[in-house]
């Protein structure tokens, strides 16, 4: 049976800093020209949002093998019924996502992209917000831009029990597909930048993940159920407000693979205390095995 046509996209743009609303599509019956059209919608808004797509588990995860390998989600439950792609977070039991963050950085390959798919949420609350770390990057003054380029983080997974996986991430990447500048840490995973000292990598990380969540840079979306979301994790964090009263299911697919690369190489070592151990060689004892890893 021959495919229906599809109607021109509308969209409708939701910030000034990111995110579009995108109607007029059928992404249950996407071909690549569809698939092709999304994807440049993606690279120019970071997040788009599909209203009234109710996608089957099936259809969810043939729209997400269009974009790349999928993957569920290395440290979290998923419900057994689900098919293996598909990861299923649910309020109640606890999968609410509510500090900043850019998926599963712990990684040294972390998500390039996630296509969320809302089964049920609240009638009020329970809103999702976006950042742009383009424009974060941007806004910074050019003597931090020029020391944040210099630099390296170490993220890790702690904020799921596994302290031990950890990755490093040059705190400004480039992006692999516009080529433009990204500030690339968050509160929920990143720990330390490693070039600088305990005092002042807590100094710079905390301007840095407070920098990120300004409202200029952000955009609010108040969900539907049926509504399809993706956005760019390359160069976005988000965060769930944590408001509401009942439950709010989302599942997810999430397409792996992500290459991060500096904007600029560093020419900085990681930080060594100097003198012998003492009581303080704590703060800098996960940085340590970072790099000097035990069997």
């Amino acid at each position: 049976m021959a495919q229906p046509l599809q109607t021109p996209a509308k969209v409708r743009r939701l910030s000034a800093a990111l995110g579009a609303e995108i109607t007029g599509l059928n992404l249950a019956q996407a071909d690549s020209k569809l698939v092709d059209q999304v994807k440049g919608l993606l690279l120019e808004h970071q997040v788009l949002f599909f209203p009234d797509q109710k996608l089957s588990q099936a259809e969810h995860v043939a729209l997400g093998h269009h974009f790349g390998d999928l993957e569920d989600h290395p440290n979290l439950g998923k419900d057994d019924d689900a098919p293996p792609s598909i990861f299923r977070l649910t309020a109640s039991q606890g999968g609410i996502a509510d500090e900043w963050h850019t998926d599963i950085t712990f990684q040294t390959q972390p998500a390039k992209m996630s296509i969320l798919n809302m089964i049920q949420c609240p009638s009020i609350g329970g809103d999702t917000m976006w950042s742009n770390l383009y424009l974060a990057y941007e806004q910074l003054s050019s003597p931090l831009q020029m020391l944040c380029r210099q630099l390296t983080a170490l993220h890790d997974a702690h904020p799921h029990n596994h302290p031990e996986q950890t990755a490093v991430h040059p705190v400004v990447r480039v992006h692999p597909e516009t080529g433009h500048p990204v500030l690339y840490v968050n509160e929920h995973f990143t720990r330390r930048i490693v070039e600088l000292s305990a005092p002042e990598s807590e100094m710079l990380l905390r301007y840095l993940t407070q920098f990120v969540t300004q409202p200029r840079f952000t955009v609010r979306y108040q969900w539907q159920p049926g509504t399809l979301c993706m956005w760019d994790n390359r160069c976005t964090q988000h965060f769930v407000l944590n408001d509401f009263v009942g439950e709010r299911i989302i599942e997810r697919v999430t397409v792996m693979g992500d290459e991060v690369d500096a904007f600029e190489p560093s020419l900085e070592q990681p930080y060594a205390r100097p003198g012998p151990l003492s009581a303080a060689s704590r703060h800098d004892r996960q940085l340590f095995f970072h790099f000097n890893p035990r069997d």
